[in-house]
């Protein structure tokens, strides 16, 4: 019992964290049955390739407008409340694209069926901040994204296998039905989600000493705060990390629906084949974020951000020589590592936010950066037109700009206004 107790506490494990995480695995799985194809469903039902263009930014456009009052609702209702309510709103999504066999049921449904996902990822990074003590923020965010990762291993392996065996629209149609099924499990374990879950203090004098600086800056002042006053209580480090996210962004954004399409109409892959390599990439991301995240919280953040962003960088230009399945093996390995320090990301702006308007400052983050990376769907669609290789470096030039932002404002800076890492 005292060692599945010390893998917890290594792991950062509460109760409320571990219940997200198997909502995460159920509702993860379900979603990417058939999401990662929907770029080819939408072009099987008759859709014109600016369709696949408009259904990309719609996906990053409600990623960003979803953000914001995903993370009010947080603060106001409570996370399991605003879970559950975001699971009913999915569960409207899947019903639409189950009953109406068309490409405009994708692109309406998609208001409904991203609810989850989008709304639901301050309400997450509520949950890691208010169960988990400040020093240990990296490695709780660095679990739930390795679990986040095992249904982008397992949904396209499904998925892309009903397909193969049933065809696009009906193995589609499948997957959605087992997608139905797998949020209303997803809905029962958010149930027993406790709200304000009291966070244990912690044990090394530095990490009591962050802890405690944290607790002084909560204040009620924030429960009335808005839009606005979230923005201008962001740190000038999460300002100028914000900047380089957008460029890094716009790099993964350009190709980002058009992976698909190089893969099963260039190189020739099947929709099964397509899956293996997704699976590929999964591995190699969920290697990372244990190993690196208990580095971040030791020695530091922004070094791991630095690497993060190099990777992102060299996908698109793998994807120029992967005209075969091995070199596609190898690209989807490089995007996987792209995740090499996303933990440390996402654990840095949990630093670098005000505590009482954490899950607000989390959705504005995502609402300004998104907002602006949606155009990127639509100029990765023209630059497509152009064809792949004008898509793929003008994507490596947007990452090379964002790695070199961030590695002048935010990796050179020393210290920052709330912490050290």
């Amino acid at each position: 019992m005292a060692k599945w107790r010390r893998i917890a506490e290594f792991l950062a494990l509460r109760r409320n964290t571990s219940l997200l995480l198997i909502a995460l695995v159920l509702a993860g799985t379900g979603e990417r049955l058939w999401l990662g194809f929907t770029p080819k469903y939408l072009l099987e039902l008759g859709a014109a390739p600016f369709v696949v263009g408009l259904f990309d930014a719609l996906q990053t456009f409600l990623g960003a407008v979803y953000a914001w009052p995903g993370g009010w609702l947080t603060d106001r209702w409570g996370q399991r409340r605003s879970l559950m309510l975001f699971s009913i709103l999915s569960l409207a999504g899947y019903l639409l694209l189950l009953v109406w066999h068309h490409w405009l049921a994708v692109i309406f449904g998609a208001f409904l069926f991203l609810a989850w996902t989008a709304l639901s990822l301050p309400t997450t990074f509520a949950v890691v901040a208010t169960s988990i003590e400040a020093a240990r923020h990296t490695m709780g965010i660095g679990v739930q994204s390795m679990v986040r990762r095992v249904p982008m291993l397992i949904g396209p392996l499904a998925g892309g296998w009903l397909i193969s065996r049933f065809g696009w629209i009906q193995g589609v149609q499948y997957s959605l039905l087992a997608c139905i099924g797998l949020n209303l499990v997803t809905m029962g374990f958010q149930w027993f989600i406790l709200e304000g879950e009291v966070r244990p203090r912690s044990r090394t004098k530095n990490q009591r000493i962050e802890d405690e600086d944290e607790d002084k800056n909560t204040s009620n002042q924030g429960a009335s705060a808005g839009f606005g006053e979230t923005v201008k209580s962001f740190t000038p480090t999460l300002r100028e990390l914000l900047v380089s996210d957008i460029l890094i962004r716009f790099c993964e954004r350009l190709p980002f629906a058009w992976v698909l399409v190089w893969a099963t109409d260039f190189v020739g892959v099947s929709a099964k084949t397509f899956g293996v390599l997704v699976s590929f990439e999964m591995i190699a991301a969920m290697l990372c974020y244990i190993p690196v995240a208990h580095l971040a919280d030791r020695y530091g953040r922004r070094p791991f951000v630095l690497i993060t962003f190099g990777f992102f960088t060299l996908f698109p230009i793998t994807l120029l020589w992967a005209t075969t399945f091995g070199w596609l093996a190898f690209a989807f390995v490089v995007r996987g590592l792209k995740e090499f320090g996303e933990p440390a990301r996402k654990a840095l702006i949990v630093g670098e936010g005000t505590p009482e308007l954490r899950a607000r400052t989390y959705g504005a983050y995502y609402l300004i950066r998104d907002c602006v990376v949606t155009s990127g769907s639509f100029l990765g669609a023209w630059l497509w037109k152009l064809g792949p290789r004008a898509n793929f470096l003008g994507a490596a030039v947007c990452g090379a700009l964002g790695t070199i932002w961030y590695w002048w404002f935010v990796f050179r800076r020393k210290g920052s206004v709330r912490g050290a890492f």
